[in-house]
């Protein structure tokens, strides 16, 4: 499925039939962070009443969680004020890193982008679903299909399956397509967003380290070295 044309094709139909603004079907939107949810939100807005629902448990260290979701409040005050579509409202579910460390307990070996990350998609989509389910919300998604790294076809898949579940239709999306991904880092910049390099896990932040630790070692085996200007010798 062709996911970029599947939301493409909803859209139209969407603003053919709330072309006076009128009962607007209502989204329940799981976000990541500001950064990706910045292109998301510009692009959906004009059509839906959005509600973003900041869950997050997969974010290990404390620290890092409240930088992350006060600039997703941040981001979301900012757009409220600048009147880019309906005004969007945000929940912060619980946080609790436990409960990720519980649903991927036995795969802590498992690669990145693997049934690790399967079994976390799986976790936050599906309190996202429940909530929409008892909010009465016409539609629920993810921001999550905007990442190069995350696997939007699984993303979909789970997504899909949970609607069935939960009865509360599933908004299917690649978010990345179409320059999605190349506008969210333009306006990550145009906001000043504090950027992750990482999902937020002890895993992909181990990971993270390694590949730099790799970089770093054969751009001393090469006899590159990086001068304070940035440049390169």
């Amino acid at each position: 499925m062709n996911y970029r044309r599947e939301l493409e094709k909803l859209l139209e139909r969407l603003e053919g039939e709330h072309r006076e603004g009128e009962n607007a079907p209502s989204l329940f939107l799981h976000s990541c962070c500001a950064p990706c949810s910045s292109y998301v939100l510009e692009y959906l807005c004009p059509v839906f009443r959005i509600t973003v629902f900041y869950f997050n448990p997969n974010i290990s260290e404390d620290a890092e969680y409240l930088r992350r979701v006060e600039e997703q409040k941040r981001l979301i005050r900012t757009y409220n004020r600048e009147e880019r579509g309906y005004p969007v409202s945000v929940v912060e579910g619980d946080y609790d890193p436990q409960l990720f460390f519980r649903t991927v307990r036995g795969l802590e070996d498992c690669p990145e982008g693997g049934e690790r990350c399967f079994r976390c998609y799986d976790l936050r989509l599906r309190e996202t679903a429940r909530q929409a389910a008892a909010g009465g919300y016409d539609f629920f998604g993810t921001t999550l299909t905007i990442s190069p790294l995350k696997n939007a076809e699984k993303l979909n898949e789970i997504g899909q399956a949970l609607a069935e579940e939960y009865g509360v239709a599933w908004l299917f999306s690649d978010f990345k397509k179409k320059d999605g991904y190349k506008r969210s880092v333009e306006l990550s910049a145009q906001y000043d967003l504090y950027r992750q390099d990482y999902c937020g896990c002890v895993f992909s932040k181990a990971e993270r380290e390694k590949v730099r630790q790799e970089k770093g070692n054969n751009e001393k085996n090469s006899g590159i070295i990086v001068r304070g200007n940035g440049k390169s010798f």
